[in-house]
């Protein structure tokens, strides 16, 4: 017996209208109507998740949602903007279910609120083939004050956000969990919800469009995506390994095995600020960011050249081969 499903129209009305911001028209017109505040820059960002790529299909459907949106409002932090909203494409595939839905539709709400980024409209749709779920997010910044990767100087500091290795950790543990057998059930529990829920830095876009020279999130692993900055502001970096903030539970893993500090390095889902700032703009960069209680720590300098990052450690230099992930 076939199980009857709501109309497109009935699914988004009881899903996702009671969630949308203003400017969403409901979700009854074919577009939202979104105006800018006077004297300031639209900043467009757009990521889309797969299933088996991105997340899971044990995952959580309100952990999916709250990932879809977070990684893309990290996008528009990095980049000095406030979130102004967001349009969603939900391409479900033939087992969907209604309480899939639900969790999933609750999550977004959650998510939105938390991220102060309403939903404005978007697409859904039947999928042939694996759940696949696209967000376009929309923030603003003054005019002409957008953070670009580009713009990098040697002599600037580097900073960064948060903690590195967290949710590459909480992936491993889904699937080779030996190496954590010394974490308690509350650390295992941390690099799980690191991996499952990203926390944009959104709270720090003023401070990096006052301070920072250039910025971009972490989401393809701190030394891969340093290099793709480094590279396309045509200058180097130096990082002393031993700066890179870690949590208590990624230090602990790497204390008791050593190799896991490369996985930490080089692993994606972090969603954290990479940024550079200019020395005599460090100190007030500090103070606002500890103000918005984001934790900022200095992890090495930008220097002149082309090649790779240097990573310090123990004396050693070293340089790192991979690159950011690739799809293709």
């Amino acid at each position: 017996m076939s199980v009857q499903r709501p109309s497109e129209d009935s699914l988004i009305a009881r899903f996702f209208a009671p969630i949308a911001g203003e400017g969403a028209l409901n979700l009854k017109d074919d577009a939202a109507c979104l105006t800018p505040e006077p004297g300031h820059d639209l900043v467009l960002t757009m990521d889309a998740l797969v299933e088996r790529v991105h997340f899971l299909p044990e995952d959580p459907p309100g952990s999916i949602a709250r990932k879809a949106l977070g990684v893309n409002v990290s996008d528009l932090a990095a980049k000095g903007a406030e979130p102004s909203g967001f349009l969603l494409s939900l391409a479900l595939p033939d087992d969907w279910s209604e309480n899939w839905l639900s969790g999933f539709a609750a999550g977004l709400g959650e998510a939105s609120r938390d991220f102060a980024c309403p939903l404005l409209g978007g697409d859904t749709v039947r999928a042939r083939g694996p759940l696949t779920l696209s967000v376009t997010a929309v923030g603003q910044v003054p005019t002409g004050r957008m953070v670009l990767r580009t713009t990098a100087r040697a002599g600037d500091v580097l900073c960064l956000t948060g903690t590195i290795g967290d949710a590459a950790f909480g992936l491993k543990l889904r699937s080779k969990p030996g190496w954590a057998e010394n974490l308690s059930s509350d650390e295992r529990a941390h690099l799980a919800d690191r991996y499952l829920h990203p926390q944009p830095r959104h709270r720090l876009a003023a401070a990096l469009r006052s301070h920072a020279s250039a910025a971009m999130d972490v989401s393809d692993g701190l030394a891969g995506d340093l290099a793709k900055m480094m590279r396309a502001s045509g200058v180097a970096a130096v990082v002393e390994a031993n700066q890179v903030p870690l949590s208590v539970a990624a230090a602990k893993a790497v204390q008791a095995s050593p190799d896991l500090l490369d996985l930490a390095l080089t692993g994606g889902d972090d969603y954290e600020i990479l940024c550079t700032v200019p020395e005599k703009n460090l100190d007030s960069f500090s103070k606002d960011a500890d103000r918005v209680g984001v934790a900022l720590s200095v992890i090495g300098r930008v220097v002149s050249g082309h090649d790779r990052p240097v990573f310090r450690m123990n004396g050693l230099e070293r340089r790192y081969d991979v690159g950011s992930y690739q799809h293709f």
